[in-house]
């Protein structure tokens, strides 16, 4: 029978063996790439910080005020080890998605893999493509934005200038990678959704406008307060949503093909 799984049902014990042996494969592999990045914290923090050093630049920023502050004697020795524990799990992303694939997958039909390995891949792609537009896009148009509040002093004024800390940079860029990551999981989510039947391509095309407003009120929430950081996080959100429900769509005529063909092989019998 070919639509089975590959392995006989295993004790619960033997379970929780695997279920040990996979986590320990996943808990060594981020310690390893962890210190593996630590060693290279600084050159990626810096990294990070490209973004805010060239839109400085472009704004004519001078030299001696490019830079990030720290007021707490341990807060960039602990910004780097957040540094490199972001950068290790992420490296350790693929070895993480393949030891619960390796754990799932014996106890899974063939067409429940088929199925689902598309959104073990897609998953982190989209994440890797929200954090990228953060990094490249996103980013550089908020600094934009708020370094224009900068003001030069003089005789009669006095100056208001960025002193940015480092850790509280970092925490910002992280919140950005996140949302825009969690956020462009939009089309795997309702195509998951619509696999099982909790959601459908006309029911999300007819929510189509509250999904619109509800995505502008999440691209207020979690975007600086400029209106261009905004929609450039609502745009592709709304974008992704297209996509769902194309996604959907395909799901649904799938699955009608495999009832038609079913009914077919139960009249011929």
């Amino acid at each position: 029978m070919s639509d089975t799984t590959e392995e006989q049902k295993m004790p619960l014990l033997e379970h929780l063996i695997e279920l040990r042996r996979r986590l320990l494969w996943s808990v060594v592999t981020l310690l390893v790439a962890f210190l593996a990045c630590f060693a290279f914290a600084e050159q990626l923090f810096e990294y990070l910080a490209a973004p805010l050093a060239e839109v400085m630049r472009e704004n004519s920023v001078s030299e001696s005020h490019q830079r990030l502050i720290f007021t707490d004697l341990t807060e960039v020795f602990f910004t780097y080890v957040k540094v490199a524990f972001f950068f290790g799990a992420f490296i350790s992303c693929p070895i993480f998605l393949s030891q619960i694939w390796l754990f799932v997958a014996p106890g899974l039909y063939k067409n429940e893999k088929s199925a689902f390995a598309p959104f073990l891949i897609a998953s982190p792609i989209l994440f890797f493509v929200g954090g990228a537009l953060v990094y490249f896009v996103i980013f550089p148009l908020a600094a934009e934005f708020f370094l224009a509040f900068q003001v030069e002093g003089s005789e009669s004024s006095i100056a208001i200038e960025l002193e940015a800390k480092v850790n509280e940079y970092f925490s910002l860029m992280m919140k950005l990678i996140f949302a825009f990551g969690l956020c462009f999981q939009l089309p795997v989510l309702m195509t998951l959704l619509a696999k099982v039947g909790i959601a459908s391509s006309k029911g999300m095309a007819e929510k189509r406008k509250y999904a619109i407003v509800g995505v502008f009120i999440v691209a207020a929430i979690f975007t600086p307060p400029d209106p261009l950081s905004q929609l450039a996080l609502a745009i592709p959100i709304v974008l992704l949503y297209e996509v769902s429900i194309l996604m959907a769509k395909m799901v649904e005529r799938k699955r009608a093909e495999e009832e038609d063909a079913e009914s077919t092989d139960v009249t011929s019998d």
